[in-house]
């Protein structure tokens, strides 16, 4: 196979090693394989902008397409310290297998700029958004690549993305971004999508393993969008919520928290740290605590060789994307755990800013009850196909789901050949 070494990372190695596996036991084709193994076009610009105090920073972003074989792609846009083009090219491979997955025509597409956001003003943020999507506007459109949030993005983010872009368009283009504010076209439900997908997977796994989600212990790893979300839900639906955690670290409280009260805590301080009635811990900590189900929503490589025999979760839900390493899912599977992979638990977000695009392009939106019956109707038909294959071919979850994703686009690619 020929050398990639300039998308390295752990991530990337990661997705690889993935890819790698289901191409043997899918027995794919050799030459599909080698193309699935790249992405189809990575851009990387250099952004700079006037900061506050008067000087020019000089900011590096990323925008990396993996596979247009099934539409246009779709991916998130992060702002993050640790940002590379290989973590980027791995969760633009990620979101490919996602998309198929789940039925969507969309090929996978991930963006980052690497910075600290929490570090810039709102005014250096709108100037980073805007400079960044004028860098990247070759690229981006509603039939080629749509952006959305991801990690350190927001709603706003997206509305100065798609300001930007139809200032260059002489007219308003919604259906360029999805996750945006609702007054510009965004859709009912889309930032608790990720959230909720996560609960609805939960719901079809708990039926096949004959369990209730009332009175199970969860924990949750990351209390933003994905995990707080999440938390809510599961904590509404009976669940004993005993741990959350933020990026500063975490609190414990075996007979459950009250997340009510702890989203009031949150939206006062800014942090989950501090909550009444509560004992401190560090995010290492939070994920060896005893529970039934355990929902790793903030980064990525969080369970990994070092702490997976002191995972006592019997389910790991994965909100983040590559959250568990492959060594640690080599030992959660040998101890019988089961892993929900992201690319079917936290499929949720790319459904519902599918709808979004759809309705963007119609003009025509729909009820928030639509929006969540239609996003529950596919995740239970995803999950299922998942679980039935896995259950045929003897194989985990993660296996399963990524045997699914990889065959819908080995076919496109055989349906379509190769040019020229």
């Amino acid at each position: 196979m020929t050398d990639n070494r300039e998308f390295d990372s752990e991530l990337h190695r990661t997705a690889l090693a993935q890819l790698d596996r289901v191409a043997a036991r899918l027995n794919l084709d050799p030459d599909i394989h080698e193309r699935l193994r790249y992405p189809r076009r990575a851009l990387v610009v250099s952004v700079p902008i006037r900061m506050d105090a008067g000087h020019t920073h000089v900011f590096i972003g990323y925008r990396v397409h993996h596979s247009t074989v099934l539409g246009p792609t779709k991916g998130g846009l992060r702002y993050h310290e640790d940002v590379n083009l290989g973590e980027v090219t791995a969760l633009a491979m990620l979101m490919t297998w996602k998309c198929a997955l789940m039925g969507l025509p969309y090929g996978g597409a991930k963006g980052g700029v690497r910075c600290n956001p929490r570090e810039l003003s709102r005014v250096e943020l709108e100037h980073l958004t805007r400079r960044y999507t004028a860098e990247i506007i070759l690229l981006i459109g509603p039939d080629h690549d749509i952006p959305a949030p991801d990690l350190g993005t927001d709603e706003q983010t997206m509305a100065w993305m798609m300001d930007t872009y139809s200032m260059t368009q002489g007219k308003s283009v919604p259906g360029v971004v999805t996750g945006k504010p609702l007054i510009v076209g965004g859709s009912a439900g889309r930032r608790e999508a990720t959230g909720r997908g996560i609960v609805y997977a939960l719901y079809q796994a708990a039926r096949h393993l004959g369990h209730e989600l009332r009175g199970r212990k969860v924990v949750v790893q990351g209390f933003g969008n994905v995990g707080g979300v999440a938390a809510r839900l599961l904590w509404r639906d009976g669940a004993v919520v005993a741990g959350v955690s933020d990026f500063r670290a975490g609190v414990w409280n075996p007979d459950g928290l009250d997340i009510r009260q702890l989203e009031a805590h949150v939206a006062e301080t800014g942090s989950v740290v501090g909550f009444a009635g509560a004992d401190p811990l560090t995010n290492a900590e939070l994920l060896e605590q005893p529970c039934d189900i355990l929902i790793p929503a903030a980064v990525g490589s969080q369970i990994h060789a070092g702490n997976a025999e002191r995972v006592k979760a019997s389910v790991v839900v994965e909100g983040a994307n590559g959250p568990t390493t492959p060594e640690a899912d080599v030992v959660l599977r040998e101890r019988g755990v089961t892993v929900i992979p992201d690319i079917l638990a936290n499929a949720g977000g790319v459904v519902v800013s599918y709808f979004e695009w759809v309705q963007g392009l119609q003009y025509y939106f729909w009820k928030e009850s639509e929006i969540t019956s239609r996003l529950q109707e596919i995740m239970a038909r995803a999950f299922n196909r998942v679980w039935a294959l896995g259950q045929k071919e003897g194989v985990d979850l993660r296996t399963a789901a990524l045997m699914e994703g990889v065959s819908r686009v080995a076919e496109g690619h055989r349906v379509r050949g190769l040019y020229p």
